[in-house]
């Protein structure tokens, strides 16, 4: 599931939510509803603006070993690239 960062312009606060693409959260109330947080001294009704920061999706082919996968190949052999020498 995607996460994406919530600012609050009332408090200053930014918060890092997940949640479905097709959902927006759109006031502090329902974004501190949504992770279980207490609203504190911010109006529930404040709004909440979805930076361009969120959206973020890590796959799972993308994790592992941080080896180029040229490293093992025949450009590498003879250090051309940089990443085999």
């Amino acid at each position: 599931m995607p996460t994406y960062d919530y600012l609050c312009e009332a408090n200053g606060r930014v918060v890092e939510v997940k949640h479905r693409m097709s959902e927006v959260l759109y006031t502090w109330g329902e974004l501190c509803a949504h992770v279980g947080m207490n609203v504190g001294d911010t109006p529930g009704d404040s709004a909440v603006q979805r930076l361009a920061t969120g959206g973020q999706i890590v796959k799972s082919g993308s994790l592992g070993e941080s080896v180029p996968p040229c490293a093992s190949g025949p450009c590498c052999g003879g250090g051309g690239c940089g990443f085999g020498s």
